[in-house]
């Protein structure tokens, strides 16, 4: 088996316990693989796990934000397919997020650049969408950074309430308050 099968195991233990909490044995256990043969699949241990974690999340994105871009339609509905493909990704707010969890601890330290450059593209793709319909970029910056923050609230929210309702509820309304001002959401 490649390295790659154990991705999603990987990420729901980092998701779920962060870059401290995360033992070998946590590994082992949930992977199946004795120390040794984790060692074979990654060389780098804990660290380049994390980072074939990051590499699948950064393609998982791309995935997200060029769909967004590239569907037919106004900001809306584009905003709406983005949402829509996040809340898949959090299991509609069941799942806790991955670049939340780094950032905690000594993760942060080690990962800090990779998670800011997730946080620009999620950003970026939000402002792209806002600018291409004629919102200024200073706004369209903002409008991004306030999509995301509202995304990653109604994360820990949805965690710390177990309860997925108001995460369920953000991705449904983002969009519109999203679009707030552009010329095709005025009546």
């Amino acid at each position: 088996m490649s390295k790659q099968t154990y991705v999603p195991l990987l990420l729901d233990l980092f998701r779920q316990f962060g870059y401290d909490g995360v033992t070998l044995s946590k590994i082992s256990h949930a992977t199946g693989l004795g120390k040794a043969s984790l060692y074979h699949h990654f060389p780098g241990g804990k660290d380049e796990m994390v980072e074939t974690v990051l590499i699948a999340l950064e393609q998982g994105l791309e995935q997200i934000a060029v769909a967004a871009l590239q569907c037919e339609g106004d900001a809306l509905t584009r905003l709406q397919v983005m949402c829509d493909r996040i809340n898949k990704v959090y299991n509609s707010g069941q799942k806790p997020c991955l670049l939340a969890a780094l950032m905690l601890g000594s993760g942060k330290d080690i990962f800090r650049a990779r998670v800011s450059a997730l946080l620009h593209t999620w950003i970026d793709t939000i402002a792209s969408i806002l600018m291409d319909e004629g919102m200024n970029k200073t706004l369209a910056q903002q409008r991004g950074e306030d999509g995301v923050i509202t995304i990653q609230g109604a994360l820990i929210l949805a965690q710390g309430l177990d309860n997925s309702a108001p995460f369920q509820r953000v991705v449904q309304q983002l969009p519109q308050q999203l679009c707030q001002g552009l010329p095709s959401q005025r009546l």
